[in-house]
């Protein structure tokens, strides 16, 4: 297999352009990431994958945000609707890990009926009181250990519909008072205190892709974590990850520099593959001009990936969902 880009794309609207299906023949990217943009119809969702994939040749995971509440790229009639998560695991108390299983089932037999393979959940960052609403109440909790149990239950109803999942955002966003959309948080707490912060992401180390946080721990380094090979150097090591570790979307303006400058020095730190959302096709094609192809080690966890793909289990998802419903 030749080597991919080291590069996850979204792309503009509903079809490919020409010129769109050419640079990604030429460039050949990892895989792809719709937005709602991308979403008019169930049937021009199945085609647009189909072309994406068509463009390189391989079956390349094609990932979305749907996570539920805000950050839910696909709507109603073609998908549910849902509850943040935050809500969702409060309004099901003890039955918190069952209902975000079944939740994420539904959601997975969704997306593969469209072709998408890759959901970026479940999102394991600890809240706080002052967490930033950009990502309370996406968050499962304040307590690492409920977090784990119900992140693993996501991970699982993913994977039982034949979803990858992502896991984000490492090594912990949970502590950010500021969207790092628009600005780049800063964490102040000394690491020795960060345990609670990082053990979800220990406990779910195995899982096949995972996202970065655009965050510094000044205690650990004063890049972001995206940028900096001493916070990467911790996800491999110290919680454990030897997935494929993509950035959270480059175009977010808590990192500095332009787009391609990001990019490299994502790369350069140790993510294996650069996630570029938003944007001009010329700056698609200023990424992958400046970061070429992945390592040799990002190649050998992509490849991983393509390998741990799983096919649906049969279910009642009529089922499931009145099963949900009781919750």
């Amino acid at each position: 297999m030749s080597r991919f880009c080291a590069a996850i794309f979204g792309c503009d609207g509903l079809r490919l352009t020409a010129e769109e299906k050419t640079f990604f023949r030429d460039v050949q990217p990892f895989g792809f990431i719709l937005f709602a943009r991308n979403i008019d119809s169930a049937d021009q969702v199945r085609a647009l994958c189909d072309d994406l994939r068509a463009c390189v040749g391989h079956h390349a995971p094609i990932l979305i945000d749907q996570e539920g509440g805000r950050v839910q790229r696909i709507r109603a009639p073609m998908a549910t609707e849902w509850l943040p998560p935050l809500e969702e695991v409060q309004k099901a108390g003890s039955n918190a890990a069952r209902a975000m299983y079944l939740r994420y089932r539904i959601i997975a037999h969704e997306l593969i009926a469209l072709g998408i393979d890759a959901d970026c959940a479940p999102m394991v960052d600890v809240a706080r009181p002052d967490t930033h609403p950009f990502l309370r109440n996406r968050c499962y909790g304040e307590d690492p250990q409920q977090i784990i149990e119900i992140a693993r239950a996501v991970a699982e109803g993913l994977w039982d519909g034949g979803v990858y999942p992502v896991i984000k955002h490492m090594p912990g966003h949970g502590l950010a008072v500021v969207d790092s959309h628009k600005d780049l948080p800063r964490v102040s707490v000394p690491k020795a205190e960060l345990a609670g912060d990082f053990a979800p992401f220990k406990a779910l180390n195995a899982l096949p892709m995972g996202m970065t946080a655009h965050i510094v721990f000044e205690d650990m380094d004063d890049a972001p974590a995206t940028t900096s090979p001493k916070m990467m150097q911790f996800m491999r090591e110290e919680i454990g990850f030897d997935g494929l570790i993509m950035t959270d979307d480059i175009d977010m303006q808590a990192l500095s520099g332009t787009v391609d400058q990001r990019a490299v020095a994502a790369i350069a730190a140790g993510c294996d593959a650069v996630l570029h959302c938003n944007g001009t096709l010329a700056d698609r094609q200023a990424v992958a001009a400046a970061i070429g192809e992945m390592s040799e080690a990002g190649q050998r966890r992509a490849e991983a990936v393509l390998a741990a793909r799983r096919q649906p289990v049969p279910v009642d998802i009529e089922a499931l969902a009145e099963e949900l419903k009781a919750f």
